[in-house]
Order: structure tokens, then C-alpha cells, then sequence
């Protein structure tokens, strides 16, 4: 079929006006390189679903693109399987949903909706709780405000992994025009009320959070949903209502008072920052848009604070759980974050796994596993019992660093006092980035393929002593596109294209022995990461 032919044909079966508008304008103009931009690719399916730009065409998230990742996932359960559908307060995201519920009951499966925008965390949780065979959630993240998103989480409450996303994948593929899909039966739909955020609350409260609670907390929920959840799991549990900056409080698809809505993002925090000086807390917490992950940053006592990063905060909450829990116990995180979390374990004698990139896998790491971590600020806090949220989960995570700064307050002391403590004790591990974004996913391409046919031998004055090219499964690990060098003096560098932004991702690590002043390592550390920083911007060639 022609170009102009594509995307008529999709324009007979979009049940959309919006982006009827767009597609019937693109065509009445000619304009043939945005219907290329729209038509000449697709929007791919795999473990982390669909993620992209809203808009008419297979190049684009919208209701055609929705209905059919819908009839293919449920060409994959079969009919009579059970599927949560759960959604952020992104533009289109409550449509997709119900579009979701009305192909899945259309096709004979039972669909369970929840009751409004929610943290992607209740719908995982909400896959096991209701002992579901599938869950979806319909969510970007922390993406820029034209984006929307489509996840699709198993039976076992943790995001899919292949081959499940290549059936899926496929079934899509042979999906025909969505206008003749049967839709709303003869399977069930169940709206669910607001008794499955109160069990999921009841849930991340039973976590060990000791019994400390006198701790003033500022948030942010960056305009996402989690302002409601988050204040609610607090109060549940003994915390005051943590003050909330207003502009910011109300879900806002738009995300007016951010670049980026992430809280990794410099200014992100800005205005809870802000709240915090004049309110005097004692610490800083955001969740990104969905609010599956969790910002942190503490005051240094001269009116400024500092952001922790996700290997500090990690290093802290994993040994909180380790310390509040017995028996056979596993920890795990991910090839691209700290080391510290592998001597943390041994130091306590529980048991470390170490995967590939994403909670998909974290989650999967080993048999009584009772805290995970990324270092892009997604943490997974469980118990003795396991853990009640099979993914990254940042109401728990939340509530979990409440609980060690306000345990540490009633101590005289800070989360700053407990990262010098784990320096001296493991040596301190200092961790960086550097991100590349690029318009043209080929340089990403054309830098990894330079760094496998010629890496280099010397990285920040140190010598490269080994190579692992992760695609050939280098390390023990399933197959992914990234390198790994290790570098003398205990510090390492990994480089991997980013999954869901089109970056060149580079995580940095070195670490320094504490025999003096923990400043003076931190230092020095500093100085480490920034020659390391610059010779790989340079090694890349970008």
C-alpha cells in the first residue's frame, strides 16, 4: 500500500477526533514527511510495553495502537483470564484505559479497573492481591508531557520479560482494523473502589519501619498522582501529613512548572527544596509522575540541601531491611549500580544478586528477596514476608526513608551521618553519570560499535583490565546491548543505550578508601569521577 493508502486506511478505523483531525490535515496538506514520521515506522512492543509521542498513525500512541496492544495480549491470556487496568493522569491516559477494558471483555476475559489515576505501585500490587493473571497500567512516567505509555505486567505481579513480550509482540502483529473488534463482552467488567489503595497501604504500612516518628517531611508528586496515596500510607502509619508544594500537588498532564517531570532532572526539585527551607524540614521526598520512584535530598544546615543519588539511597534502605529482618534473605540490584550493595550483604551474611537493567529482572533475581534496587531511583522494600509490591514501588520506598531519617533523628544524627558510617565501614562509593541525547539513534549505534572494535585501554588514569561486551552475554547475564570495563583501583564503568529515551547512558563508579576525614575521600572521589567523566565523553566520540 501507498503512504497516502496507510494512512487512510488507519483513518477509517480510528474511533479517535483528536487524532481523526490530525491524520485527515496531514493528508489534506500533503505533508508527506510528517505522515512518513507517522507511518513509515511503528511503535515496537516489548518488556517495557510501548512508550512514545501521542499522535495519529502506528508511529505514535493513540487508540488504534492501544486497542490493538489490547486484542494481542488477549489473543495471548486467552479468554476467561483476569487483567487489572490501572492509569496515570497523562492526556489520554483514562481513555486508553477503557479502551483496554472494552477490547479485553470484547475478546471473553474479565478486566478489573481501578478506581481513578493511581501509582503504578497499587496496580502491581493489585495483580497479586487480586491473584490476577495480567496486569496493564497505562503510563509514561516521567517522559515530557506529549508522551503516553502502555505496560504490561504477568501473573506473578512484575513486568513481563521474553519470550511473554515477543508472543505479545506478535499477536499485535496479526491484530485486524480495531473498528471490527468485538468490544464490552461477553467478558466482565469489575470497577474497583477505593478499598484496593486501602489494602495496598495497609500493605507498604506493615513494612519495617521501626517505631521513630517525629520527622517534618516536604514533598512533591511533580504534578503526577501521588500526592493522595503517598499522604495516606504516611498518616497510616504514624508520620505527620508531609507538606506538600502546592503548585505542584494536583495531577497536571502538562507538567507546568518543570522541563522534565523527574526528579532526577536539575530543577525538578526546586520548589520542594524551596518548601523545605522555609518549613525547616527535615527532609526532601519526590515521586516522579507515576510515583513509582522516589527523589531524596536532606539538609546540610547552612540553609542548602543535597539530592542523594540512587546508590546512596539504596546502600541506606538496604541495610535498614537487612537489619529489621531475619533468616534466609537475598538483596539484589543491577550490573549499572553500586557495588556497595554486594558488600553490604556479605558484611551481613544474606545472600546478593546482581542482574541485568530494570526491575523486570531485579524482581526475578533469586528466592527470598526482601529489597531491590536501581540506581535510577527505583527501590522495592519488602519484609520478612517478601515484598507486597513486585516492582519499584515509591510510596514504599517513601515511607521506608522516613522511617531510617526519623530513626536517626531520635539519635541526634542524619541520613548524612549513616552514608559516612557505611563509607568507613565498606570504603566509600562514589557513583556518576553521563548521558548522551541524541536525535539520531544511529550515533548510538555507531559509539558502541567503536567502543567494541577498539576499546579503550585507559579510563581516568586508570588501566582498563577487562572488557565484557554484555550482548554476547559476557558476566552470566541474558544477552543486552552494553559494555562493561573494569578499571584498576576498584572502579568501573558501564555503557548501554538507554530502553525508553533515546540516550547513551554511562555509569561511573569508583571507590575510595576512608582513612581520614570522609570529606576528604569524597574529595578526592570527586576529582576520580570527573577525569573518569571526561575520558569516556571523549572514548565515545558523540
Amino acid at each position: 500500500m501507498s503512504l497516502t493508502d496507510r494512512a487512510r486506511a488507519w483513518l477509517a478505523q480510528d474511533p479517535d477526533p483528536d487524532t481523526r483531525a490530525e491524520l485527515s490535515a496531514l493528508l489534506e496538506r500533503g505533508d508527506t514527511a510528517a505522515l512518513r514520521d507517522r507511518f513509515d515506522a511503528k511503535l515496537e512492543f516489548g518488556t517495557a510495553g510501548l512508550r512514545g509521542e501521542l499522535g495519529a498513525g502506528p508511529n505514535r500512541m493513540n487508540r488504534v495502537t492501544v486497542m490493538r496492544a489490547a486484542a494481542g495480549l488477549a489473543r495471548v491470556l486467552g479468554p476467561g483470564k483476569h487483567v487489572v487496568i490501572g492509569y496515570d493522569a497523562r492526556h489520554k491516559s483514562d481513555v486508553f484505559a477503557r479502551d483496554t477494558a472494552a477490547v479485553l471483555t470484547g475478546a471473553g476475559l474479565h478486566a478489573s479497573l481501578l478506581p481513578g489515576p493511581l501509582p503504578t505501585p497499587v496496580l502491581a500490587f493489585a495483580v497479586r492481591h487480586l491473584d490476577a493473571d495480567a496486569g496493564v497500567t497505562v503510563t509514561a512516567s516521567h517522559n515530557p508531557p506529549r508522551d503516553n505509555g502502555y505496560k504490561v505486567y504477568w501473573g506473578d505481579g512484575s513486568q513481563i520479560v521474553p519470550p511473554i513480550d515477543s508472543e505479545i509482540s506478535a499477536a499485535i502483529d496479526a491484530v485486524g482494523p480495531v473498528d471490527e473488534l468485538p468490544l464490552h463482552g461477553p467478558g466482565s467488567l469489575t470497577e474497583l473502589g477505593d478499598s484496593i489503595v486501602d489494602d495496598y497501604i495497609d500493605a507498604v504500612v506493615a513494612l519495617p519501619l521501626g517505631d521513630a516518628r517525629d520527622l517534618r517531611v516536604a514533598y512533591t508528586p511533580l504534578h503526577g498522582v501521588g500526592s493522595a496515596t503517598l499522604t495516606g500510607a504516611f498518616l497510616a502509619a504514624g508520620f505527620e501529613t508531609p507538606m506538600a508544594v502546592e503548585e505542584q500537588r494536583n495531577p497536571d498532564p502538562d507538567f507546568p512548572t518543570v522541563a522534565f517531570p523527574n526528579p532526577e532532572e536539575p530543577g525538578a526539585m526546586d520548589l520542594a527544596v524551596a518548601l523545605a527551607r522555609k518549613l525547616g524540614s527535615d527532609l526532601v521526598l519526590a515521586n516522579d509522575p507515576d510515583a513509582d520512584r522516589c527523589a531524596v535530598a536532606v539538609p546540610l544546615g547552612d540553609g542548602a540541601f543535597r539530592m542523594l543519588t540512587g546508590d546512596e539511597v539504596g546502600g541506606l534502605l538496604a541495610e535498614h531491611v537487612i537489619t529489621h529482618t531475619t533468616g534466609d534473605r537475598m538483596v539484589a540490584t543491577t550490573i549499572v549500580s553500586s557495588t556497595l550493595l554486594s558488600k553490604i550483604a556479605h558484611a551481613h551474611g544474606v545472600r546478593y544478586g546482581e542482574t541485568l537493567t530494570g526491575f523486570k529482572w531485579i524482581i526475578k533475581a533469586g528466592p527470598g528477596l526482601v529489597f531491590g534496587y536501581e540506581e535510577a531511583i527505583g527501590y522495592s522494600v519488602g519484609s520478612a514476608e517478601g515484598l507486597p509490591v513486585r516492582d519499584k514501588d515509591g510510596i514504599g520506598a517513601a515511607l521506608t526513608v522516613a522511617a531510617v531519617a526519623a530513626e536517626a533523628k531520635r539519635a541526634g544524627r542524619t541520613l548524612l551521618d549513616l552514608l559516612d558510617d557505611q563509607a568507613r565501614r565498606y570504603g566509600l562509593h562514589a557513583t556518576s553519570q553521563l548521558s548522551v541525547r541524541v536525535d539520531d539513534l544511529s550515533l548510538i549505534a555507531g559509539a558502541m560499535s567503536r567502543l567494541r572494535a577498539a576499546p579503550p585501554s585507559e579510563l581516568g588514569g586508570r588501566t582498563v583490565t577487562r572488557v565484557d561486551d554484555l550482548s554476547r552475554g559476557d558476566g552470566g547475564l541474558p544477552p543486552t546491548d552494553g559494555l562493561r570495563f573494569t578499571l584498576s583501583g576498584d572502579a568501573r564503568v558501564v555503557v548501554r543505550p538507554s530502553g525508553t529515551e533515546p540516550k547513551l547512558k554511562c555509569y561511573l563508579e569508583v571507590v575510595v578508601p576512608v582513612t581520614g576525614e570522609v570529606a576528604e575521600a569524597r574529595a578526592e572521589a570527586d576529582r576520580e569521577l570527573a577525569a573518569l567523566k571526561t575520558d569516556v565523553a571523549e572514548a565515545l566520540g558523540l
